[in-house]
């Protein structure tokens, strides 16, 4: 059997959803700015500390209140951006292979005129 080595971009699991809504995100960020630290909310709820200081810190970027990192828009658009640079590097690649593909093929076939 032959094993083949993948690296993490060609075997990642894709994102189906953020793991606590938009909604739920913007309550904890309000609660935080209305005085209450984030421990406190993560004793009471289930999102880490981590994770709400986290939604604060991208809230305060996305309202122009910071500027040391991507806006949420930001973000999406390069992982939308990574994601047709994958989709391109495979289209570019597809055409060789199946052509090297095709030349072994057609090298192990003996040809129609062939006595052998």
């Amino acid at each position: 059997m032959h094993w083949t080595r993948f690296t993490r971009e060609e075997f990642t699991t894709p994102r189906t959803s953020p793991p606590y809504p938009p909604g739920y995100r913007r309550e904890r960020v309000e609660l935080v700015r209305s005085g209450r630290s984030p421990e406190d909310l993560a004793r009471e709820f289930e999102a880490s500390a981590g994770a709400i200081r986290n939604w604060v810190k991208q809230a305060d970027v996305d309202e122009c209140v910071r500027s040391d990192g991507p806006t949420t828009d930001e973000r999406e658009e390069v992982r939308r951006l990574k994601r047709e640079n994958r989709r391109l590097r495979m289209e570019r690649d597809i055409p060789p292979k199946a052509a090297a593909w095709f030349a072994r093929e057609s090298d192990s076939i003996p040809g129609r005129g062939s006595s052998s």
